[in-house]
């Protein structure tokens, strides 16, 4: 089987299937993350993502865990560090998560490179071929909120410093690329723009968002979510509810930040996933092979950044590399987006 590539920068060529790493070491045990990072490399995925809060739902006692595994996978099996591209994620400021830096606070000069160095001894490597700001320094509605706040404003790091602290960490060699994550189109062009105003500071090669969140052309796509934690699969609409160890059902009341997007009680979303799944159905296609597919068809799509407990879910989703939606199957998809255009946002 074959995943296809796309050329991020000249010297970084990454498969068009990233692996998420966010249920290595709550989900999944030590062999099984090795088991599932194995059968990825081998069937072509090059790209690994993960984040130094890690694995999900949060916990002082598991943070961390998802890089390190992931690190002692590439050293206990050998595998060339040259061979894959490694992304993770500095975390923004939360508040909550106070063994983080406490909080952590800020995104400041100290707590990236704090961060950077961390996630580098996790990851037991010398460097990271991508580092993304997980959310942005700024209060900006995310993860389920519609409604902006101008209550919730707070004091927030210059772009300028974190772009300054982020290029120190590619100037000695700690860091090969810097992207982000969750943050709006403002954001990205504010990024870019400070880039383009002082030489010194590295410019933004990706922004990691779900895939209706921001579309640019200057910089490429990671779109994360494609299966929205699950639900496009269908397993969450049999009559049992689905199984018991799937995340939706494990974590219920526990994951405010999924299941804020991604609420099986809410009405729209459940419509738009139905009718998605009745498309799939009706042309004979796999649900999960719709969906991934849908999002590599996107020509600004540079990889799609999805999650897998299981070998065999691993598997559908690189079985719909080789699925081509027909124009008949993508009018079909294009109806029920103009019904439904943002069900999770």
């Amino acid at each position: 089987m074959s995943v296809p590539v796309f050329n991020l920068a000249p010297d970084l060529s990454v498969s068009r299937l990233c692996l998420g790493t966010m249920t290595f070491g709550e989900q999944n045990s030590l062999s099984q993350s090795f088991g599932l990072l194995t059968q990825a490399f081998h069937c072509g995925i090059n790209f690994f993502d993960s984040a130094e809060m890690y694995p999900v739902p949060q916990r002082a006692d598991t943070q961390g865990k998802s890089e390190e595994y992931v690190g002692r996978w590439i050293r206990e099996n050998n595998i060339p560090r040259d061979r894959i591209v490694l992304a993770t994620k500095v975390s923004g400021p939360s508040g909550q998560m106070m063994w983080i830096r406490g909080g952590p606070n800020c995104l400041d000069a100290w707590n990236i490179t704090t961060a950077i160095d961390d996630s580098l001894k996790r990851l037991r490597t010398d460097y990271i071929d991508l580092c993304q700001i997980h959310w942005p320094d700024r209060y900006v509605p995310m993860f389920g909120e519609t409604e902006y706040d101008p209550t919730r404003q707070f004091s927030s790091v210059p772009i300028e410093e974190q772009l300054d602290a982020l290029g120190r960490a590619v100037d000695a060699g700690k860091i090969r690329y810097i992207g982000l994550s969750n943050e709006t189109p403002y954001g990205v062009m504010k990024f870019l723009q400070f880039a383009e105003r002082s030489p010194g500071y590295p410019k933004i090669l990706s922004v990691q968002e779900w895939l209706s969140a921001v579309i640019m052309r200057v910089i490429s796509l990671l779109a994360y979510s494609p299966l929205a934690m699950g639900i496009l699969s269908g397993k969450y609409f049999s009559p049992d509810g689905g199984p018991e160890d799937a995340r939706m059902n494990l974590f219920k009341g526990k994951y405010q930040e999924g299941e804020s997007r991604y609420n099986l009680s809410n009405a729209m979303l459940k419509a738009t996933a139905m009718e998605y799944l009745h498309i799939a159905e009706e042309y004979s296609l796999h649900p999960v092979s719709l969906a991934i597919a849908f999002v590599l068809r996107h020509p600004l799509v540079a990889s799609a950044v999805f999650g897998a407990t299981k070998p065999w879910q691993l598997q559908e989703v690189l079985n719909a590399c080789n699925v081509k939606l027909t124009p008949e199957v993508m009018a079909k998809i294009n109806k029920v987006h103009a019904r439904f255009p943002n069900p999770c946002p």
